[in-house]
């Protein structure tokens, strides 16, 4: 049987956030963890983005505090990480380490308040297991550069048709070829670099899967839903028909992004136009993961748009990227927004980082 080690507590220095009325109990819990989210103010999602790309680097590529996979990392309103510990030999025994650690990070003002968790609960600082499924880039992105011959792709769909049996080309140059056909035709009008997080998107969807399923009965290289796939009239017969899936997430990525121009540019038509481009671009990768409809809310929503306005207002400390993540950190906790929602959007920039620092991508314009 394997020896576990005993639970280890690390802890890094960090700037203590002052909020004076949660400080005042000291190492006494909040009755919620989404009092520290309610209490917390804006400008702690300065670097919140780039924080949280590090510790998703850890699981994703399985280094840093995540070197083990049996260890939880804690983290605050920041991102940043604040220690971790070694799991115990139960869910109930870990969680019971993960408490004790959260009292005594606050206790000594290396967290600025701590909630209990339990199972089903969120607790603070926020925790994250190193063991979970995920993709594993590189052979992800083999699959997509078609370094597998397996993997390589030809095809017709609807009025496209792409490469041959004879010869087959990459999933990479099946995605330019239907991004480049439906721009031509002129039924796309999304941000330049979206192509290049659709790829990212089609690494951490499926790792390049042609017949990735999901428990949620999500489909295909995309991973798109049986009602996503309706949608795109497309036939149960060829749901798994990738040349269809590049076509259909494209569609779906274009109706998010006209539903939600007009507010976005109601609250952020200001922005320097790159700086526009680049936060447009996540919160479609956003809306892709959990729905435009909720992303809007974001934006319009007179509760949940209120970080939105603090961020337009203030955005010149902020880079794009802190904007879309703290336009839900800041709103953890309503309408079913979590810290999955932060995850994805995080995985996909790493993924598409990995593409883009391959040999055969990097000096592309399709990396620009």
């Amino acid at each position: 049987m394997k020896t576990r080690l005993n639970s280890l507590y690390r802890v890094v220095p960090v700037i203590p956030l002052l909020f004076l009325a949660i400080m005042a109990k000291g190492a006494e819990p909040v009755d919620d963890w989404t009092d520290v989210v309610r209490s917390s103010p804006y400008w702690v999602s300065q670097g919140v983005y780039e924080n949280i790309i590090t510790i998703r680097r850890w699981v994703l590529k399985e280094s840093g505090y995540c070197s083990e996979s049996e260890r939880h990392i804690l983290y605050d309103m920041r991102g940043q990480f604040l220690g971790y510990i070694n799991d115990g030999d139960s869910r109930k025994e870990t969680q019971k380490q993960l408490n004790a650690t959260r009292a005594r990070l606050a206790s000594s003002g290396r967290a600025d308040a701590w909630a209990k968790g339990s199972k089903g609960t969120t607790g603070y600082p926020f925790a994250l297991a190193c063991d979970q499924p995920h993709v594993d880039l590189d052979e992800a992105r083999a699959r997509y550069l078609g370094t597998i011959p397996a993997n390589l792709v030809w095809g017709a769909w609807d009025d496209l048709s792409f490469a041959s049996a004879e010869s087959p080309q990459s999933l990479h140059n099946a995605l330019l070829y239907v991004y480049n056909e439906r721009l031509q035709q002129q039924r796309l009008n999304l941000p330049p670099e979206l192509i290049r997080y659709l790829g990212g998107q089609v690494l951490i969807e499926s790792g390049g899967r042609q017949r990735a399923h999901s428990t949620a009965n999500a489909r295909g290289i995309l991973q798109l839903s049986p009602a996503a796939l309706e949608d795109c009239r497309i036939k149960p017969t060829h749901y798994w028909h990738r040349l269809a899936q590049i076509d259909c997430a494209l569609r779906l990525m274009d109706q998010n992004a006209q539903n939600l121009k007009p507010a976005f540019h109601e609250r952020f038509g200001h922005l320097p136009p790159a700086k526009q481009n680049r936060l447009f671009t996540l919160l479609l990768v956003q809306a892709y993961h959990g729905g435009a409809a909720r992303v809007k809310t974001l934006l319009e929503d007179e509760d949940l748009s209120k970080p939105a306005a603090y961020f337009a207002s203030h955005h010149e400390t902020y880079t794009a990227g802190d904007i879309a993540f703290g336009m839900i950190f800041h709103n953890l906790g309503r309408d079913r927004f979590g810290l999955a929602s932060l995850y994805y959007v995080a995985d996909v920039q790493l993924a598409t980082e990995a593409l883009c620092n391959s040999p055969k991508l990097k000096d592309t314009d399709f990396c620009d």
